[in-house]
């Protein structure tokens, strides 16, 4: 076993255990003496040393209280910590906290983002991610509020501490989403938030003409400790890529978007032109 979970189900699971046992109240050593296990075996189980079988967790999470169906969760996480590459199921749509990429944008250090569509989630500004929630055809209607909090709240992870690089195709910019007026205060608030030291916004311009990023949008985010990790999002299901080779491919990819996207202070500068 490794020292640290290196995929994204063990690094779920260790978040989701540790807030298993915060939500009892109770401290890690008063849990273990409640199981009778050594406060040090806990340890090792929330941070991927292994230690414990799939029947000692289960009796863990009975200990903690822990709702139902976040138990059947973390059981199905244990069952594959370890295993690279991750087709993640959502039924209908996207749910209204996307767990596993939320918890990995919280703690990155890089963020390649490409998305040929849309704004990126953490660049959206509320009336605009309003648009966007409420023109989704799988998205209920009392949920889109919810919807538009939970994306705001993401933006939180746009910190000093991540770098973060954001491709945009220009098409999305001339695009007006959610009317005029909440397309200007979109642009508007890409331009002040390109200002930022650790924020790049550029731009695809439309004249390029083919580029290297058709195959479709995708998130490539690296670490202090871990290993790097690709989002790719579709309609109802999320594909967390980890394994050398495909990442490589991405790299790739936003490597030769770098070359092609117009530099920050053009890409700036169209933004500006666009509002007029």
């Amino acid at each position: 076993m490794p020292k640290r979970f290196s995929t994204a189900r063990g690094r779920e699971f260790g978040d989701g255990l540790r807030a298993a046992i915060a939500a009892t109240g109770m401290t890690s050593r008063k849990i273990a003496e409640i199981v009778d296990w050594q406060e040090a075996k806990l340890s090792d189980l929330i941070n991927g040393k292994g230690g414990a079988t799939e029947l000692e967790l289960a009796l863990l999470l009975g200990a903690c209280r822990t709702p139902s169906d976040e138990r059947e969760h973390l059981m199905k996480l244990f069952r594959a910590t370890n295993v690279k590459g991750w087709l993640q199921e959502h039924g209908a749509a996207e749910p209204i906290l996307p767990r596993t990429l939320v918890q990995h944008e919280a703690i990155a250090k890089t963020l390649v983002s490409w998305l040929p569509l849309l704004v990126h989630g953490m660049l959206q500004i509320p009336d605009y991610a309003r648009a966007v929630i409420a023109a989704n055809a799988n998205v209920p209607e009392d949920e889109v509020e919810e919807r538009v909090a939970t994306r705001v709240a993401r933006q939180e992870a746009l910190r000093p501490g991540l770098k973060a690089t954001f491709y945009l195709h220009e098409s999305v910019l001339r695009t007006p989403v959610g009317g005029e007026e909440v397309m200007r205060a979109q642009l508007e608030y890409l331009v002040k938030v390109s200002m930022r030291q650790y924020v790049v916004i550029r731009v695809i311009p439309t004249s390029i003409g083919a580029h290297a990023g058709h195959a479709g949008g995708f998130n490539l985010m690296r670490f202090h400790k871990i290993e790097p990790v690709v989002f790719v999002e579709s309609e109802n299901a999320s594909l967390i890529i980890e394994s050398p080779l495909p990442i490589k491919s991405y790299d790739a990819v936003a490597e030769s978007l770098a070359r092609t996207a117009l530099d920050e202070e053009q890409s700036r500068s169209l933004i500006k032109d666009i509002i007029g």
